[in-house]
């Protein structure tokens, strides 16, 4: 994962100190590119323990079509709830609740969860449901009947329902394409990144997606390309990126998935195995 570590480098040294929306501060670099084989490990990162059962949900989360943190919530991944807990602070309902107790109603209340988890119309719903568009039902289609086919995208940039979202969908677009041996590629274009919270994630979640699709038409995963519009370092994660700098990444772990139609696939039919890592970083995430 020298690639990842590199993008940690190339902004510290050449990025540029800007504002940003949640009034933190930045120093950011744009149009950055990674590229990681797949037949050479699973990529994900080493030089931090990464939480891949939050890696996993996620992505079944979206293929699912749902955009509720309950699901989420549930099965233990808190990575989405301060939306919503922001957007319920802004209304008439609240009551002084903090995030734990906000996350507590999600959990046991159903009424409440169906009210304040929503995030409105982010990627699961532009996947499945784009405008009535099932995009991703229609990309599997079309990579079996036409792999040639330079039209094999997803968007979840949809300028109808952005201003509908919670969060302006991040990773907003990507493509496949299908080689002539047989090996399929994934590039994401992620408009916005932080490079220490969010892209480890980000990596491993497309990298599983990829793996996805590829067992699901009968294909090789390869190449996961990355990249990246505005490429950050929050300035309250500097000193996180440089500890993560002075690790040396260790031996890519292994990727299991059991064999079974992509809309079957449960979290238990997903494993890793000989991941091994250097201990976890905290770091505030910004909203």
């Amino acid at each position: 994962m020298k690639q990842y570590l590199n993008l940690l480098q190339e902004v510290l040294e050449s990025g540029e100190t800007r504002g940003d929306r949640t009034g933190t501060g930045t120093i950011s670099k744009f149009g950055m590119q990674a590229r990681y084989d797949l037949r050479e490990g699973f990529p994900l990162v080493t030089t931090k323990k990464v939480f891949f059962k939050a890696i996993v949900h996620e992505i079944l989360w979206f293929i699912s079509g749902d955009t509720n943190i309950k699901y989420l919530v549930d099965n233990g991944v808190n990575i989405w709830n301060e939306w919503p807990y922001a957007n319920y602070q802004k209304s008439t309902a609240y009551q002084g609740e903090t995030l734990e107790e906000f996350i507590n109603k999600i959990r046991t209340d159903e009424t409440f969860a169906l009210r304040y988890g929503d995030l409105g119309p982010v990627y699961g719903k532009q996947w499945r449901n784009f405008n009535g568009i099932d995009q991703f039902s229609k990309l599997l289609t079309q990579l079996k009947a036409n792999p040639n086919s330079r039209r094999h995208i997803v968007s979840a940039w949809n300028p109808v329902e952005v201003e509908d979202m919670l969060l302006p969908p991040c990773h907003s677009l990507f493509q496949l394409y299908v080689s002539e041996e047989g090996y399929l590629d994934l590039q994401l274009y992620q408009r916005s990144g932080d490079l220490f919270l969010g892209i480890p994630f980000n990596i491993a979640s497309y990298a599983l997606l990829l793996e996805l699709i590829a067992r699901e038409c009968n294909l090789k995963p390869r190449y996961f390309v990355h990249t990246i519009g505005d490429a950050h370092i929050y300035l309250n994660h500097l000193d996180q990126v440089k500890l993560q700098l002075t690790r040396e990444p260790k031996k890519l772990s292994k990727l299991v998935i059991n064999n079974k139609p992509i809309f079957d696939i449960k979290y238990e039919d997903i494993s890793l195995e000989e991941y091994t890592s250097w201990p976890g970083i905290k770091g505030k995430v910004a909203v």
